[in-house]
């Protein structure tokens, strides 16, 4: 029979893999069963940007087994402070095994720094060796282990320190992202009133999302103008790769059996050959635009120019002659003066706003009417 299986520390876990063993030895087990000491297994992904970050962990709870409650026990206690001789297997001292029964296994899809260090994309066990003020983390080669009695340091792949917080009670071990951001996330073990925030960090998430449309352009996705148009129009936000978000432009306007000219396509060469500072290729570009492009497209192309490019002064031209072909609509002199607002002409601004209040639905009065007071 176990005796008190719980293995989220460290002599239950003992007795739980001698156990294990002998009964290997009496009869292999070929069904599926209740997980050891009843510590549920438990996963969490996050995704930063396309990298994705997992961790598979089995989680104990701060109640035992037999109903008693461990509160004020687990840090020193049910996870002894440092690394211990657990008495099994091949390691003379072991870290904890970051939960409970088989290794903490933390997976990443790519390299990614974890707390300003290198770890290269892979499965790893995850091992800690707690201190009161400081913890080591352990990311470890060796994935596959039972808990951690057969740790060896030669195995490390990264180790890191990280400091100890303060939380909110967790009745069970659980691993959680509690920070995302686009190039970073922070993943926090809590447990009790305790929790461990681990950085990670995407060296240059943008770079991943370039070579990944490099292939995806080669596949299906490619078959078609709004693919290129739709990465050319990356590159030129993420100012990343100009010469091939115009080669990507161009292909959207005219690879055989892939482009087409249309409004969408010519913005976004535009748009770029003006971020090159190609002015003398950009403008026949943009005057077959303002020629050809009707009230809204005229005002995608300003807000183009506004918004992604920050030339306020460019965005204002085109804005004013989407005004004089169209001067009885509210939203093209709501465009010019949210132009003049930008560049800070608030005479101006003002004049074209109440020009719009005066054609404008009732569902846009108050955000202009907002507006005007903010600018008097």
């Amino acid at each position: 029979m176990l005796v008190h299986p719980r293995s989220s520390g460290v002599a239950p876990a003992i007795v739980l893999v001698v156990s294990l063993l002998a009964a290997a030895s009496a009869q292999a087990q070929v069904v599926t069963l209740p997980p050891s000491g009843d510590n549920q297994k438990a996963s969490v992904i996050q995704h930063i940007g396309l990298v994705e970050v997992r961790i598979d962990y089995s989680s104990p709870d701060v109640h035992a087994p037999d109903g008693s409650d461990r509160a004020g026990k687990i840090w020193g206690g049910v996870v002894p402070w440092g690394m211990q001789n657990l008495g099994f297997g091949t390691a003379k001292e072991s870290p904890w095994r970051a939960g409970a029964n088989e290794n903490t296994v933390f997976t990443v899809s790519h390299d990614v720094m974890v707390e300003g260090k290198k770890l290269a994309a892979g499965s790893y066990g995850l091992h800690m060796a707690p201190q009161q003020n400081e913890w080591t983390i352990i990311f470890s080669n060796n994935s596959t282990s039972w808990g951690s009695f057969f740790y060896d340091p030669a195995e490390d792949a990264l180790r890191v320190t990280v400091k100890p917080e303060k939380a909110e009670y967790r009745e069970w071990l659980t691993y959680d992202f509690i920070d995302r951001q686009p190039e970073s996330a922070t993943v926090a073990l809590e447990w009790e009133n305790l929790r461990v925030p681990i950085r990670i960090t995407v060296p240059d998430a943008i770079d991943l999302y370039v070579a990944n449309l490099r292939n995806e352009l080669r596949s299906s996705k490619g078959f078609g103008w709004q693919g290129w148009n739709q990465a050319a129009n990356f590159l030129l936000q993420n100012d990343r790769n100009l010469d091939e978000a115009l080669q990507w432009a161009d292909a959207a306007i005219s690879r055989p059996f892939v482009g087409q000219e249309n409004f969408n396509t010519l913005q976004t060469k535009a748009l770029i050959l003006t971020k090159m500072g190609k002015k003398s290729e950009a403008d026949p570009v943009i005057a077959k635009l303002l020629e050809t492009g009707n009230e809204t497209q005229v005002n995608n192309l300003g807000y183009g120019f506004l918004n992604q490019l920050k030339d306020t002064d460019r965005a204002i031209e085109i804005f004013t002659k989407n005004v004089a072909a169209h001067p009885k609509s509210w939203n093209a002199h709501d465009s010019l003066a949210e132009g003049y607002a930008a560049k800070g002409d608030k005479a101006k601004a003002k004049e074209h706003y109440q020009h719009a209040l005066s054609m404008a639905p009732d569902n846009q009065k108050q955000r202009i009417e907002g507006i005007l007071a903010g600018l008097s």
